[in-house]
């Protein structure tokens, strides 16, 4: 899977930027988008696929606009979705959806409150947000617990289709241990930013976490075709 980002000519409504496929539905890169999502549909046809990872190697490729803008297109095409931010130490969806972050993941996972009192309505239609809440002191331990689990289950029965955006595969496990609870997984590439060897640590860790990949997000990616290069700008993570 290949995703070209292009920059965003003017703002076009009031949300982010990041949201190109909301901002410009027609624009390249949306319709890159819709390709994703149609890849995904095929990548695993004899499995209900609902839980789907983003992540990627390093910090700055990406991932969480990335993850953003799938959990838009996958709503626009009538699923009911959600988009959780499991990246507990440096959240951005809640920028991304300009939600309040005083309540959501961490409270789950601490049993402070349910999953369905931490939910938020986005202003597209079929998309719930739960922001990653309060940082606490253990992501991981949080993450790999039973009450994880449980509520995985609890939303698998609310929702289509529920996206998690996970922190960056090196130098933590959080995103090992979510690619082994999800359906699939994406792995975002920033062209201008990853290094070979650790987008291999990456596959290593992700195999080893006995993920189901269903591809590679390519950003900023150049066209040889007609030699353009597009790049979508965004504070990228």
């Amino acid at each position: 899977m290949v995703l070209l980002r292009k920059r965003k000519k003017k703002k076009l409504t009031t949300m982010p930027r990041k949201l190109v496929t909301v901002l410009d539905a027609n624009s390249i890169i949306s319709e890159q988008f819709r390709a994703i999502r149609t890849n995904i549909k095929f990548a695993l046809p004899d499995k209900d696929l609902k839980t789907i990872l983003v992540t990627s190697s390093m910090a700055g490729e990406g991932k969480s606009t990335s993850a953003a803008n799938l959990a838009v297109v996958f709503a626009q095409d009538g699923k009911r979705v959600l988009i959780v931010d499991a990246d507990m130490r440096k959240p951005t969806i809640h920028h991304t959806f300009e939600m309040y972050n005083t309540s959501g993941l961490s409270n789950v996972l601490t049993r402070q409150e349910k999953f369905h009192e931490v939910v938020q309505r986005s202003c597209i239609e079929g998309l719930d947000v739960i922001v990653s809440g309060p940082t606490p002191p253990n992501p991981t331990d949080l993450l790999d617990s039973t009450t994880m689990d449980i509520l995985m289950k609890e939303i698998c029965r609310d929702y289509d289709i529920i996206i998690f955006d996970a922190p960056p595969l090196l130098h933590i496990a959080d995103a090992q241990i979510l690619a082994h609870k999800c359906d699939g997984t994406l792995l975002v590439v920033d062209t201008d930013v990853a290094l070979k060897d650790d987008m291999l640590k990456a596959k290593t860790l992700l195999t080893t976490a006995r993920a189901k990949v269903l591809g590679v997000i390519m950003n900023n990616m150049a066209l040889t075709r007609d030699h353009y290069y597009y790049q979508y700008s965004s504070n990228k993570k």
